[in-house]
């Protein structure tokens, strides 16, 4: 099957608008060759000039020849300013075309997709592809279709009035077209990737960076924590200097043989007029001088085009990555679930298809109950809890809930049933009102108010200028991590849901949020089921029963006081534990 050309698929975003494109193309192609024709009149004044010389007196056409110069340039760049409006209004339709088709596909994929891609990496192929396939309709395309129309306008410029001169001003636009070629061929589209891969990389890094500013602050680490962030800007660096070094003699001998007609001109000048110079000849030597500028001008246009095409071409292939993504398949009868229990029969799953980030994970949690995930970091306590929530399928194994496979649950009605508390919860730029009603956005101002009153939040509402209408991010109302936790936790107590993930949801609340959250976890979990990710240990002493992941599978199981006793990995943890906190209350006092 042929693979459909880059512009055939843009164009297809266009709809109606793709007309304007065309149209875009001919003003441009006409506006090149118009722009040429001031030129004709350039060479009509110098004849004038020279025939009449010295009695300037007796030229008749001078102002003429000059105003008619001056209108086609004009006409020409009205012609050009008319098929960029054009090329614009298509090129914006296409790009936000684009856009909502990403998105949409987006919403459609599994949570877990942002983990695993980035967020950074994704938020720049959404926004910076698509603003390179407007850079390219808007400005490439139009210029492409004059830098077609204007060689072949030249081409017939130089060969009429004096061929020999025309040919020799065409030397080094073939020594310019040869050097082009080595610069913009399928090495340099491979260079293309790696430079958009390295872009990517960094800001994908810079967003984890931005997002993991608070453990700075909280374990008192430096910048050179976040090794990868540092890594990826090196790699930029060293990949830049390398490959502008790389280019440096090639993009040196382009310049110069395109800005070297002149000498080709003169040497041919001076071989012509071996014999004698004559009138005609010094009128079209002088002609040629002006007019083959023109030249590299044009040929710099097609090596930029070139390029772009290249990263148009890189640009939709990394669209592509997030399209081609496959949501997670939907039932044809969705089923829902009567009771709220979670059973997982050897569940495997692998972020990379190599190494498993969970192993043959089989554990039953009865409706109502509140269990624990502990263990070491990256032994898969939290991809436990996306495998539940459905954040993605397990390559293995099944999960269900209340005796219903999940993946016979309907999206919508898996997302009423598990609502997820994240460590760093985020609010929207809107106000309290708003934030809390994402969890039901059917909800009434009374039900808003009750959750912000069962979640120890009434001390935030009552400190803010407008209450609950109090825009967060406006006007310098900023809230605390722990009061952000709370209005998150209002939000999920509104939602309601029967199943509740809390995934460390104190970890960077101060000591008076700390209990204030607490209190409000403990009016959430109410008669839910309940899975908490710990690394407070002391946070999960009442759970029913803690299971210790370590390196993807279940190492102990059992309640705290079974754990605590049982001389294995989760006695050693608390003890470590304990030892923290005095060293703690030691070092403060």
């Amino acid at each position: 099957m042929k693979k459909e050309s880059n512009l055939k698929r843009l164009l297809g975003y266009a709809g109606a608008h793709r007309f304007l494109t065309y149209a875009s193309w001919v003003f441009s192609a006409l506006s090149a060759l118009m722009a040429l024709v001031p030129f004709w009149y350039i060479w009509k004044i110098i004849r004038e000039v020279l025939a009449v010389a010295p009695d300037f007196s007796q030229a008749q056409e001078l102002t003429h020849n000059g105003w008619m110069a001056v209108l086609f340039a004009v006409l020409s760049m009205l012609i050009y300013v008319g098929a960029l409006m054009c090329s614009h209004i298509a090129a914006f339709r296409i790009a936000a075309n684009i856009r909502r088709e990403a998105m949409h596909h987006i919403v459609r994929l599994p949570l877990g997709f942002t983990e695993r891609f980035g967020s950074g990496k994704l938020r720049k192929i959404v926004n910076e592809s698509s603003a390179a396939t407007e850079t390219y309709l808007a400005h490439q395309l139009p210029d492409k279709a004059g830098a077609i129309a204007t060689p072949i306008g030249l081409l017939a410029l130089l060969l009429i009035f004096d061929w020999r001169l025309g040919l020799l001003s065409l030397v080094p636009v073939v020594l310019g077209f040869v050097i082009m070629m080595f610069m913009t061929g399928s090495r340099m589209q491979q260079k293309m990737t790696e430079y958009q891969n390295a872009l990517d990389d960094m800001s994908n890094e810079a967003v984890e960076y931005v997002r993991g500013i608070p453990v700075v602050k909280t374990f008192g680490q430096t910048v050179f924590s976040f090794k990868r962030f540092k890594a990826s800007i090196d790699n930029y660096g060293k990949w830049v200097i390398a490959y502008t070094k790389q280019l440096r003699l090639p993009m040196l001998f382009y310049t110069a043989a395109i800005n070297s007609v002149f000498a080709f001109l003169i040497a041919g000048a001076l071989f012509f007029t071996r014999d004698g110079v004559t009138d005609e000849f010094l009128l079209n030597l002088l002609f040629y001088i002006i007019i083959t500028p023109v030249i590299s001008v044009t040929l710099t246009k097609i090596m930029f085009q070139s390029e772009n095409a290249m990263i148009v071409d890189d640009a939709l292939k990394r669209i592509d990555s997030v399209l081609n993504a496959e949501p997670l398949p939907e039932p044809d009868v969705p089923e829902r679930p009567q009771e709220y229990s979670v059973e997982l029969k050897n569940v495997t799953y692998s972020y990379d298809g190599e190494k498993n980030a969970l192993e043959d994970i089989s554990l039953r949690i009865e409706a109502g109950q509140t269990v624990a995930f502990v263990g070491p970091s990256g032994g898969g306590k939290t991809t436990l809890a996306n495998v539940i929530a459905r954040f993605f399928d397990p390559q293995r194994g099944t999960v269900s809930i209340g005796g219903i496979d999940v993946r016979r649950i309907a999206k919508e009605e898996l997302m009423d049933t598990v609502s997820f508390v994240f460590q760093n919860s985020r609010l929207i730029k809107a106000s309290v009102l708003e934030n809390v009603r994402l969890g039901r956005p059917d909800a009434t101002r009374d039900e808003v108010m009750q959750a912000l009153e069962a979640a120890q939040c009434m001390d935030i509402v009552e400190k803010l200028p407008n209450g609950v209408d109090t825009v967060i991010g406006a006007k310098g109302v900023h809230l605390s991590g722990g009061e952000q936790q709370r209005l998150a936790i209002a939000r999920t107590m509104l939602k309601d849901a029967p199943i509740i993930i809390l995934d460390e949801a104190t970890a960077f609340a101060d000591a008076d949020n700390e209990n204030r959250v607490q209190a409000a976890f403990s009016a959430l979990s109410r008669g839910k089921t309940v899975i908490m990710i710990a690394h407070r240990l002391s946070t999960i002493v009442n759970a029913d029963r803690i299971f210790v992941l370590k390196d993807g599978k279940i190492a102990e199981s059992g309640s705290f006081a079974q754990l605590e006793k049982s001389d294995g990995l989760f006695s050693e943890m608390w003890r470590n534990y304990q030892t923290s906190i005095r060293w703690k209350v030691a070092k403060e006092a």
